[in-house]
């Protein structure tokens, strides 16, 4: 007898609907076909123990289970549970008059339990695409799968809670969710305020900018200067997530398994920083399945790289194409994969190996050249990428000690979404496109256009500061921003002598080195 039940591959943030044809004849055997992985041949043993300590049995004929496509590795365990229903409706022990309407994930224990999977968001987004009309999933995976709106969402907590609604004995309750509170509830206050930074004035203003155009930002300055403190208050500034980037964002962390327990939805921005010990594929993604890294996990939110000149060189290298195309395509024989990588980029580093060079009380004691050296280990092609490079001054005592509360994040995040409600409306209609930091070079000359006065200015600025070729875009594209915050319609001289400052790390302007 021929059973069909139907589950699910992830293959990158997509899902592929996978057909599981089970067939039961004479004999004594199994055979588990469909090019599995290795988690997926041991099924089998999970499922034997799961139906006899249920009451079920495991029947005594020759069953083959084929996972069709067949030309699609299949990884993971979240075919237990629809592999188990279809050997009980093959063999005839239950009947399950709807089975083709059901997409089935789960994982089963051995007493028969259900464990939660990954990926489950676009499986259940693809189901739906399909023209499903309900899932059966692990309980703990229900209220994820119950942000998609138009099908119906079971949670079971074991597998007899699966047979017995499927059989019509007991029906689960279905899953209800209202997305938009959920979305509401799972935003926080940010745990990190800039009202707690006491002084740097000016490094608030250059990450205000950055925030608001979506820029990436390198900060600059002596050990204990607050470069770490600024960054983790970055998050709290930037705009909310909309509903399309928060499902976007829980797709990539559903896939890699990063969600919390029990957790529907993605709603604050991510805040990735991974240690500089990090590999290349662990940054990036990759493996033999592929996987997302750091970069994607950092999807819609920022990627945050403490002393950047310690990663390694390939580390660094292989994050210019991602940064540039705001995706990462993994590659193997005999498939391809997206991963979304659209991140802001802060990162942070010491002047010098000793960290003292150009500090105003202490000196250098690093050799001469050392700094220079020190430099090199991030290349002009990253550089490049950074649009805004700001020196970190030491606090005063006097700053310090004042008892003056800064201003909050909440007051400086008013202004930034401001600023990028402006930026949605200049570039509605385009597609991928929602910042000044993502404008390509038709965008820039049309948006961009300097009158006689700015653009002699910034000609006098790059000749005199020696500022490179490669600067004058990324100056244009953070003056857009600048006055975008004060809600001017065009560049002025101003703004670009703002923007002129934030090239510090310029190979030829670096402190004269």
């Amino acid at each position: 007898m021929l059973i069909k039940t139907f589950s699910s591959a992830v293959i990158g943030v997509n899902a592929t609907t996978i057909t599981v044809e089970t067939h039961t004849d004479q004999g004594i055997n199994f055979f588990l076909v469909g090019l599995p992985d290795s988690a997926v041949k041991e099924s089998q043993h999970r499922i034997v123990a799961a139906l006899k300590n249920n009451g079920l049995k495991w029947p005594g004929f020759r069953i083959t289970v084929n996972l069709a496509p067949a030309d699609i590795r299949k990884e993971g365990s979240a075919y237990d549970l629809p592999i188990a229903l279809g050997v009980l409706a093959s063999s005839g022990q239950k009947e399950f008059p709807e089975l083709a309407d059901y997409l089935i994930l789960g994982e089963l224990s051995l007493d028969g339990g259900l464990v939660p999977v990954n990926g489950v968001l676009p499986s259940v987004l693809q189901a739906k695409k399909e023209g499903f009309t309900s899932v059966i999933l692990p309980i703990e995976n229900a209220k994820e799968a119950g942000m998609v709106a138009g099908i119906n969402i079971y949670g079971a907590a074991n597998i007899m809670h699966a047979v017995a609604h499927l059989s019509g004995e007991k029906i689960l309750e279905k899953v209800v969710l209202n997305v938009e509170e959920q979305f509401a509830d799972r935003r926080k206050i940010p745990s990190f305020d800039f009202s707690e930074v006491r002084g740097q004035v000016n490094v608030k203003r250059a990450l205000e900018i950055a925030a608001a155009g979506g820029h990436n930002v390198i900060l600059i300055g002596p050990p204990g200067a607050g470069k770490t403190m600024l960054a983790k208050r970055m998050a709290g500034i930037l705009p909310p997530l909309s509903l399309s980037e928060a499902l976007e964002t829980t797709k990539v962390h559903s896939v890699a398994g990063r969600l919390e327990r029990g957790q529907s939805i993605v709603a604050e921005r991510p805040f990735r920083s991974p240690h500089h010990s990090i590999s290349d594929v662990a940054l990036v993604g990759g493996g033999g399945y592929p996987q997302p890294g750091e970069i994607s996990l950092a999807h819609n939110g920022i990627l945050f790289l403490d002393e950047l000149p310690e990663f390694k060189r390939t580390v660094l290298e292989v994050m210019r194409q991602p940064m540039e195309e705001r995706k990462v395509t993994i590659s193997r024989a005999r498939f391809s994969v997206d991963f979304p990588a659209s991140f802001m980029l802060v990162a942070s580093m010491n002047p010098c190996p000793c960290g003292f060079f150009n500090h105003p009380q202490k000196d250098c004691v690093c050799p001469p050249g050392a700094v220079q050296k020190y430099l090199n280990r991030i290349s002009g092609p990253l550089l490049d990428r950074i649009d805004l490079h700001v020196e970190v001054s030491p606090v005063s005592f006097d700053a310090i000690a004042d008892a003056v509360p800064a201003e909050s994040s909440v007051a400086i995040r008013k202004r930034v979404v401001e600023a990028r409600e402006v930026q949605t409306e200049r570039f509605a209609g385009l597609e991928g496109m929602y910042s000044n930091a993502q404008m390509h070079s038709r965008q820039l000359r049309e948006v961009c256009a300097l009158d006689k006065e700015s653009r002699d200015m910034l000609k006098l600025a790059i000749e005199k500061l020696s500022l490179s070729g490669r600067a004058y875009d990324r100056i244009l594209k953070v003056a857009r921003t600048i006055a975008d915050l004060e809600q001017a319609t065009k560049i002025r001289a101003e703004h670009l002598a703002e923007a002129v400052q934030y090239r510090s790390l310029d190979r030829e302007t670096w402190f004269g080195v």
